[in-house]
């Protein structure tokens, strides 16, 4: 059996090499890939609540208008991702890196994004509200019209960050 064989039947592949695959537009909810090779792949518009994505490579894949509310992506590698309009409110991307990842317009309300790596990503228009943003790198980020109200960005380091027009009223820390 294939590795998208499995992953259709079973709803779970770990450590599976699913790079570069059309998942687009998939109900794949509560479905496990911990540590899946995921690279370039096309998830757009897929629905990918709950899942466990942890550890997974999803460097430059595409995750545009994808719903991965709490999904566990702990770990994983999406530089260069696109995540545009994209639903991760709750998602826990905590110690991931999304550097150079493009979140415009992404929901990323109540995210865990303890020591996540946002360096020279693309937030703009995103809604970071309630969002755990506790030690993350958001050097040269781009936060233009973000919401960050009642974040919390103690310790994150925003140095060179774009915070043009962000609402950052009751934000915590720094």
């Amino acid at each position: 059996m294939t590795d998208i064989e499995k992953l259709k039947n079973t709803k779970e592949c770990q450590g599976c090499d699913l790079v570069g695959t059309d998942l687009s537009e998939m109900d794949l909810n509560n479905v496990i890939l911990k540590n899946a090779n995921l690279r370039g792949a096309d998830l757009s518009s897929s629905f990918l609540f709950g899942a466990n994505l942890n550890g997974a490579n999803l460097s430059g894949a595409d995750l545009r208008c994808s719903d991965l509310n709490s999904a566990d992506l702990r770990g994983a590698d999406l530089r260069e991702a696109d995540l545009s309009n994209a639903d991760l409110s709750e998602a826990d991307l905590s110690e991931a890196d999304l550097q150079g990842a493009i979140l415009i317009g992404t929901d990323l309300r109540w995210a865990d994004l303890y020591e996540t790596n946002l360096n020279e990503s693309n937030l703009t228009k995103s809604n970071l509200s309630g969002a755990d943003l506790t030690e993350a790198n958001l050097i040269n980020a781009n936060l233009t019209d973000a919401n960050l109200s009642r974040a919390d960005v103690s310790d994150a380091d925003l140095t060179n960050a774009n915070l043009t027009n962000a609402i950052t009223e009751d934000i915590v820390g720094n």
